[in-house]
């Protein structure tokens, strides 16, 4: 039996599917600010321990080791990934929704875990060298 990619007028389609498919997507939206936020707080975390440290009159004792700044951007840079591969998981779904023919996929949450599993640890590094 070979696939069709055209919309099959027999089936009816769901609202509620189309409209799960958009709420999935929001949600990988949301999920992606969040990560590009949290990258934002771990570039200019060091920047405010120096000015904070300033302000009440002491030395800053901040590791001079350099990888705020590169981790931060690294979770930036995932948040605009996420947001682009949600996206493409969106359409994907949409066009397998419009022909009947739905096939669940894992690889974008796979991918997700396993990137900011390894930023965990590059923190989790950085928190350890830092004390």
């Amino acid at each position: 039996m070979m696939k069709s990619n055209k919309p099959n007028p027999d089936l009816k389609q769901s609202p509620g599917d189309h409209l799960a498919n958009e709420r999935t997507f929001l949600a990988w939206v949301r999920t992606s600010i969040g990560i590009m936020g949290f990258g934002f707080v771990v570039v200019k975390f060091s920047l405010f321990v120096r000015q904070i440290t300033a302000v009440l009159g002491h030395k800053a004792e901040t590791p001079s080791t350099g990888y705020s700044p590169v981790i931060g951007i690294l979770l930036v840079g995932l948040g605009a990934v996420t947001i682009l591969f949600s996206y493409i998981r969106y359409i994907n779904t949409k066009k397998q929704l419009e022909i009947g023919q739905y096939y669940h996929s894992t690889v974008l949450i796979k991918v997700m875990t396993a990137a900011i599993f390894l930023v965990s640890l590059l923190l989790i590094l950085y928190l350890v060298k830092s004390i």
